[in-house]
């Protein structure tokens, strides 16, 4: 409540939540009032149901969306309502169903949530996201153990990843948090053009051109009614906004994307001109290309971030199957929407005033990971000059 979300006495809350995750809900609820919480109302998702439309629902039930509900949601935001969601859905739901419906569906969600999405990439509310482990996910990142020793292991696991396994978990956030600000501070006083990312065996040489008056931005911030948030829990990113015509080179990911129940994995794409011209992966490309296909958009960056190889995520050695997680283990680039905060005045800006800095606009917005121990990051100055970054993927 007062590091990750910052409620304040009066606000609403609005609380998403895997059903599995109740027992986490009513302790968040519980903390929420006792901080103040005007009322808090929890929407839970619930696998077997989402399964049933896939098997049994017509087919146009793949192209809707409930307009009515996420205008609601987006209504109560606008009112004050801070926002908070509990991660913890299996991965991989939809692995065996038809890749088709699956993104249909997903467009269809997208269209209906962007007006309470545009909200929250603005960072105009305080927001934040934690995990639950659930049994089906514990199962995916321990596929060898009992179910019960599976969701105790990965407990564990989020509780490293989180840093909230010390003695004073609230003062270690404030510590890392300042961390993280440090080197924002300094990544914003160089005003780099492009972070070039690059491997020794060359699958990565990739120069991400940054948008015009681009800001760097990671750990906690201040949302635009004022209060103080970690947006994600965990975090260890210091990220900011691509120019989406600046992009040139070839990426491989280190890390597979868990996306829409499906493992991609080895995804390697070269970009032009800032746009994805050829994307292949050695599993999972039926997904990939159907991806990147959701509109120009998608084949363009909206994020690019630095993440040391050294991580409590990176650590523990554990592919989580999720972004929330996995981003946090490496650095990453993400294809899609850009945040209008990662740019100067960028909240208080239209769509067409932040076209025309660079920032990409799109219905998705999907973290994949490339750094590595192997991974060196220069830093490129308006004027060709070079500085290190990172070295075997860590901070010079």
């Amino acid at each position: 409540m007062r590091v990750g979300l910052g409620l304040r006495a009066g606000q609403e809350l609005v609380l998403t939540a895997p059903i599995e995750a109740l027992p986490l809900v009513r302790r968040i609820t519980d903390h929420a009032y006792r901080a103040g919480a005007l009322l808090v109302t929890t929407f839970y998702g619930d696998d077997p149901c989402v399964l049933s439309r896939f098997e049994h629902a017509p087919d146009a039930s793949f192209d809707y969306a409930p307009v009515w509900l996420q205008d609601a949601i987006a209504t109560a935001f606008k009112s004050g309502a801070a926002r908070m969601a509990i991660a913890g859905a299996n991965p991989a739901l939809l692995s065996k169903q038809d890749p088709a419906k699956v993104a249909r569906a997903n467009v269809a969600a997208s269209k209906a949530a962007k007006p309470a999405m545009e909200l929250i990439t603005r960072h105009e509310i305080n927001w934040t996201i934690v995990a639950a482990a659930t049994p089906e996910w514990a199962k995916l990142v321990f596929p060898g153990e009992p179910v019960g020793a599976a969701v105790a292991k990965l407990w564990e696991a989020i509780f490293q990843a989180s840093r909230i396994a010390g003695d004073d978990p609230m003062a270690d956030w404030l510590a890392h948090g300042a961390r993280l600000k440090q080197r924002v501070d300094l990544l914003n006083a160089k005003r780099f053009a492009a972070p070039h990312f690059k491997t020794a065996d060359g699958s990565t040489d990739l120069r991400v051109g940054l948008a015009d008056e681009h800001l760097w931005a990671g750990g906690g911030t201040t949302a635009g009614n004022g209060i103080y948030c970690q947006p994600n829990i965990p975090t260890e990113e210091c990220f900011t906004t691509p120019h989406k015509d600046r992009v040139d080179g070839v990426v491989r990911a280190s890390k597979p994307l868990s996306h829409q129940g499906t493992l991609i994995e080895n995804i390697r794409c070269r970009f032009a001109g800032g746009k994805v011209v050829e994307a292949t992966a050695t599993a999972g490309e039926d997904v990939l290309n159907r991806l990147i296909s959701t509109g120009d958009g998608a084949r363009r960056l909206g994020e690019v971030a630095l993440v040391p190889a050294s991580s409590p995520i990176a650590a523990t050695g554990i592919l989580f199957w999720s972004t929330l997680f996995d981003e946090n283990a490496a650095s990453h680039i993400a294809l899609g929407q850009a945040y209008s905060t990662c740019l100067i005045g960028g909240d208080k800006m239209d769509t067409d005033a932040l076209a025309a800095l660079g920032a990409n606009s799109s219905l998705i917005h999907v973290d994949w990971m490339i750094g590595s121990e192997t991974m060196d990051v220069d830093g490129i100055g308006a004027d060709g000059t070079v500085e290190p970054l990172m070295r075997a993927g860590e901070w010079v």
